[in-house]
This record gives C-alpha cells, sequence and structure tokens, in this order.
C-alpha cells in the first residue's frame, strides 16, 4: 500500500469536528433514569460504556427532543381536532366549526382560539383595540354594569397577542379569498384561523424547547426532553396563545445566561407584551442582584424590558386608549376562576367568597386584595430563602417558585397557564419521575373540567369531580416548591450541581459570582455560611 493509500484510508469520511473530546460527564438517561433505561429498551438498548458522548453528527440530542416534540404537538393537534370539522354550505367564510350540542365539552377539544374569532369581531375583519361591542345575557339582551353603563367590550389580551389574532385572521380571510378564484379544499374560516394560529404556536413551543435545551446544557441537555414529551402540551398547547409567552421567558433566561441582559429585557419585554408573567422573572434576578451585589446587569435587563414594551404598547396606547386598558380592566373586575384555590374551597365549604353579591363586572376588591397579599407574602418568602440559603440558589429555582406562587395564589389559573411552569420546572428539579407525575396530574385536570361544563344533567360530572381534581394539582405543585427549597438548602442534592462542580449554568453574571450582600442588608438575612463564593469552573461547551 502507497503512503497516499494509507493516508486515504485514515481520512474521515467527512469534516472532524473542531472538539474531539468525548462529553463524559453528560448525564445518560437511558443508563441513569428508569424510564429512560424503559424506553431505550426499544430503540437498541442503553448507550454503549465506551461510546463517544457529543459526536453524533445528525441524530443530535436537540433533534431527537424536537422529534419527540413534533410528536407531541401532533398529539396536541389531534385532542382539538374534533372541534374542527367545517359544517355549513356557501363560501369559507359562511362555514363554520361543529360545536353543536356542546361538542367541544364531550370531546375534550375546547379551545379558546375558535369562539375568540366571532366574539372580538376578527370575523369581520376589525382591528383589535379599536372596534368594540356590547356583552349580551344569555336571552341576547344587552347588559349593563353594576354602575348602570352599557357592558362594552374590547380585545381582552395583551396588545403582542392581539397582533397575533390579527395576522392570523388575515391569512385566514387571504386563504378564504382565495378558495373563490382557485380549486382549492373550502375550509371553514375560523377553522383556517385555528390552523394558522397553531402553527405559530407549535413553533413557539419548538423555540421554548431550544432555548431549554441550551440553558440545561450540554452536561444536562437531556432535562429538556420533558418540555417536549410534556403531557400537559397535549390538551393546552392550542387551548390558548400562552406559548408566545413561553418562547419569550426562555429566550430571556437563555440571553440572561450568556450574560447579554440587555437582549434578555428586551424578550422579557416583548413577553409581557404577550402576556403579563413574563415580568416575574425580574423578581429572582433582583434578588440575586442584591446577594451577589451584580446590580449594574438587572439594572439593564429592567431598562431593556420597560422600553420594549413600550416600543410594542404605545402605538395602541396613542391610537386606542380605550381598547389597550380592557386588559388590565379585565383582570381587575374578574372574580375567582373556577380553577383557582378559592373556588376549591368554595367548592368543598359552601364558602360564598370574599365578596359575594357582587354587580355585574363590579370588581372584587377584597379578593384582589387577597391575593396580592398571599402573593407578596410567598415572594417575601422567596427572598428570604434567596438571601440566606448557604450556598445562592440557581435562577431557574427561583423562577420556578416565584410563578408557581403567583399561580397557586392568583385568582385565575387557566388550565393552559401551566405551560408556564414547564420549562421551569424542568431547569429548577430535573427528576424527570417527578416532574412527569406533576404533569399527567395536571393534564388529567382537563378531563373532568370538560365533563363538569357539560353539565351533570347531559350525565357529565359533579363539580366536586372537578374541583378535587384541581386541589390535586395544586398539592403536586406545592410538593414540587418544597423539593425544591430542599435542594437550595441541600445544594449536594442538586443535580445540576453535580455534587458542588457546577454552579449555575443559566446564571449568567451570577454563575461563580462570590456573594457579596450590600452594607444596608440586615446580618441575619446574610448567608448563613457568611460571605460564599462559588465554586471555579469552565465554562460550559454549549456556550451558557
Amino acid at each position: 500500500m502507497t503512503e497516499s493509500q494509507a493516508a486515504e484510508r485514515d481520512t474521515s469520511p467527512a469534516p472532524l469536528a473542531r472538539d474531539l473530546r468525548s462529553l463524559g460527564d453528560r448525564d445518560l438517561p437511558s443508563r441513569t433514569d428508569t424510564i429512560g433505561a424503559a424506553l431505550a429498551g426499544t430503540i437498541g438498548g442503553p448507550v454503549g460504556r465506551h461510546a463517544l458522548i457529543g459526536r453524533t453528527r445528525f441524530m443530535t440530542p436537540l433533534r431527537v427532543m424536537m422529534i419527540i416534540a413534533l410528536v407531541f404537538l401532533a398529539l396536541g393537534y389531534s385532542t382539538k381536532a374534533a372541534c374542527l370539522q367545517t359544517t355549513g354550505t356557501g363560501t369559507a367564510d359562511q362555514r363554520v366549526g361543529n360545536w353543536e350540542n356542546q361538542r367541544a365539552y364531550y370531546e375534550l377539544c375546547y379551545s379558546d382560539t375558535v369562539p375568540l374569532y366571532t366574539a372580538e369581531l376578527l370575523n369581520l375583519g376589525k382591528f383589535p383595540y379599536k372596534s368594540s361591542w356590547v356583552e349580551t345575557g344569555g336571552d341576547g339582551k344587552p347588559q349593563t354594569t353594576y354602575d348602570g353603563d352599557p357592558a362594552v367590550r374590547y380585545m381582552e389580551y395583551p396588545v403582542l397577542t392581539g397582533i397575533y389574532q390579527y395576522l392570523s385572521m388575515t391569512l385566514a380571510k387571504t386563504y378564504t379569498a382565495l378558495t373563490k378564484l382557485v380549486a382549492v379544499p373550502v375550509i371553514a374560516e375560523v377553522v383556517m384561523f385555528f390552523n394558522i394560529a397553531a402553527f405559530g404556536l407549535a413553533l413557539a413551543w419548538l423555540a421554548t424547547l431550544w432555548a431549554t435545551a441550551m440553558l440545561a446544557g450540554s452536561r444536562r441537555i437531556w432535562d429538556a426532553a420533558l418540555v417536549g414529551a410534556c403531557p400537559i402540551v397535549i390538551f393546552q398547547i392550542f387551548t390558548n396563545f400562552d406559548a408566545l409567552a413561553t418562547a419569550c421567558t426562555a429566550g430571556a433566561m437563555l440571553a440572561w445566561a450568556r450574560r447579554r441582559p440587555v437582549l434578555a429585557g428586551a424578550l422579557i419585554g416583548l413577553g409581557v407584551a404577550a402576556k403579563l408573567y413574563p415580568l416575574l422573572l425580574l423578581i429572582p434576578l433582583v434578588l440575586l442582584a442584591i446577594r451577589t451585589g451584580r446590580v449594574r446587569a438587572v439594572g439593564q435587563t429592567a431598562l431593556a424590558a420597560l422600553a420594549t414594551w413600550l416600543v410594542v404598547n404605545l402605538p395602541v396606547l396613542l391610537l386606542f386608549p380605550r381598547g389597550w386598558s380592557e386588559f388590565f380592566r379585565l383582570n381587575t373586575r374578574r372574580g375567582d376562576d373556577m380553577d383557582s384555590i378559592y373556588n376549591v374551597v368554595k367548592s368543598f365549604t359552601g364558602w360564598r367568597g370574599f365578596d359575594p353579591d357582587l354587580g355585574f363586572w363590579q370588581p372584587p376588591t377584597v379578593l384582589n386584595t387577597v391575593t396580592a397579599s398571599l402573593f407578596l407574602v410567598c415572594c417575601l418568602g422567596i427572598g428570604y430563602v434567596a438571601l440566606t440559603a448557604a450556598r445562592r440558589p440557581r435562577v431557574g429555582q427561583l423562577a420556578f417558585l416565584v410563578v408557581a406562587a403567583f399561580l397557586l395564589t392568583n385568582k385565575v389559573w387557566s388550565p393552559q397557564f401551566s405551560l408556564w411552569l414547564v420549562p421551569l420546572a424542568v431547569l429548577a428539579l430535573p427528576h424527570r419521575r417527578i416532574l412527569l407525575a406533576w404533569m399527567t396530574i395536571d393534564m388529567l385536570v382537563w378531563v373532568p373540567r370538560m365533563l363538569y361544563l357539560f353539565g351533570e344533567q347531559n350525565k357529565g360530572l359533579p363539580e366536586q369531580a372537578f374541583t378535587a381534581t384541581v386541589l390535586l394539582r395544586d398539592i403536586a405543585v406545592v410538593v414540587l416548591c418544597a423539593l425544591v427549597i430542599r435542594q437550595i438548602y441541600r445544594p449536594e442534592l442538586d443535580l445540576v450541581r453535580a455534587g458542588g462542580v457546577v454552579d449555575d449554568p443559566a446564571g449568567g453574571v451570577f454563575d461563580r459570582a462570590p456573594d457579596a450582600p450590600p452594607g444596608w442588608l440586615r446580618a441575619r438575612l446574610w448567608p448563613r455560611d457568611g460571605v460564599r463564593a462559588g465554586p471555579a469552573r469552565e465554562p460550559d461547551p454549549a456556550g451558557v
């Protein structure tokens, strides 16, 4: 064999990777997790003991998780399919989805997207926040508020979500026009509106998965698999538009992890323009900034969030102030939702609530005060944990605790809100069996909820069959919070920290930062073991 032939034989058929090391410390679910090992048996068994980890060129962990996510998104679409059957005759804008005889409840296919298309005048091509209508009662007559004014309604969503609906409507109407020109399937316009909106929401959830995988880092990238394989997705991903906010939130956390505070703030601002909850991310950042003295970066994030939110909201605020403020008015006057802990108590005790006998649209002042106070108390407790734990908590841990506290104390916990917790739970407590148990309980709340709305008189379920599952879900979330707090105080149990080798892969400027509590902070709120620095460590290969 000539020298040139030997060189040709030893040459790789593809360019070699820049980094030729094997990622020997990566978590391997097929070996370390019971569920992972069982699933691996269907595709050839666990990874080999001498395998080169991290060297796969095509079927990388992220791509595998994306495929899994597509399967669950398809399941999510299938659960809504029964409500997407076109019925009626005429053109696409004259046809409707088949929701006859309360089909959405007994088929478990309800989605806010379909009724909102008509209720918020999108079917008429009206621009959100500019157009209004008068609320009607069950008899079809216009209603008046508790103070005698007409019950005038506007688009009830923040600006970014409202514009997203408007753009989806525009594309749906474009398809309707196309059906009149060429031979394409005639699909009810409202169904096409749902399909277009759902496509964007699916992309947003894939973005959420991607950002979560990057936050988990190369060593524990498989933690993000439960974002793709989340049972809650099956019923809730297309129930409303919350995936837009989860994508912004996960993206903001990734930008923070990569030490880009301005970009993190911009994404938080976009998230708040879609849903209010991304604003809660600032609470853990402020707490950790107090503990470490890294205030400047958090200030940049907060200012960028405010500026971005203003840029998105200001045009609508100036042109249509009455329509723009509807979201805030609606949240002020809403009572305790059927999925809230307050309704659970009412269901089992016969209690009439904090504000009985309110008039139509009269704000529940006492309930609003109680929910705000309880959330504030929870935040103070989380702040105490964040400042006094011997080892600084991770960003993901505190973010999960804050959002979970908000949902548990809030007067509204719509089923799709549980999607907010999914990426945060994966980052805070990467114990797959525990998380899967909570996700399954949360997913199953949907079934008695729909059957309760269907009506006991229609062979549905009584109220307490539903509220019992809500209570079980709340208990499961409380248990998750307790486990996260336990790992904050006992960091040696934290799988992410790997027995002290790692500090906080998603921490950004907080990662490996020494504690530096300010002088004005009382000594009782200093870390229990005094000022301590995080462990030194090389930057994560994934760049986070």
